[in-house]
């Protein structure tokens, strides 16, 4: 079963989310802490190490935009830019940008900045919440800067020595780019 998020609905006021990230048991610094470091190993290309934030049943999804502006809404049925039911596909994603067989990754290697802003708490279940952020990606390549920006709703478990994300969508807004998109893009 695929669980979505809904991303029109109202967006938890500063103050609804400083509440809620009190209500689990870690406070909103320490998800942004945590959700820096992610996008860290992915600026300095520890993948190893970018990977050990997932859990192992960890979805990662990028929707497509439709025809109709509309983000498409099954992974299971519609296109997406990117769709992993589970770590393995991250996995095999490393693989391939470490021994140079992306399409996407070939010498000379992309550089990044990632750049995190607005983190909202959506909720907490347990010792699972959901948080909602946006992000601005430059990424530069060939002597040209490309900028991609979006929102991402994540799921991350609290119940572990450390947090994992249990779930991953993203919504790359300016999905009109000149290459192919990676795991590193966004």
């Amino acid at each position: 079963m695929t669980q979505t998020f809904d991303i029109d609905a109202p967006a938890a006021g500063t103050a609804a989310a400083i509440t809620d990230a009190a209500a689990g048991p870690a406070g909103l610094e320490d998800i942004r802490a945590f959700l820096y470091r992610e996008a860290r190993f992915l600026d300095d290309r520890e993948f190893d190490r970018w990977l050990d934030c997932y859990h192992p049943e960890a979805e990662f999804w990028m929707p497509a935009w439709a025809d109709d502006d509309q983000l498409t809404s099954d992974p299971q049925r519609e296109i997406s830019l990117i769709y992993y039911p589970n770590r393995g596909g991250l996995e095999d994603r490393v693989f391939r940008i470490k021994t140079d067989r992306s399409s996407a990754t070939s010498l000379p290697e992309p550089r990044t900045g990632h750049n995190i802003a607005n983190v909202e708490v959506l909720g907490w279940r347990g010792n699972e919440v959901d948080v909602r952020f946006n992000w601005h990606t430059l990424y530069y390549r060939y002597q040209n800067i490309d900028p991609y920006f979006g929102t991402s709703f994540y799921t991350i478990d609290y119940a572990g020595t450390q947090p994992v994300i249990t779930k991953k969508k993203v919504v790359l807004k300016n999905d009109y780019i000149h290459h192919v998109v990676d795991i590193y893009h966004i």
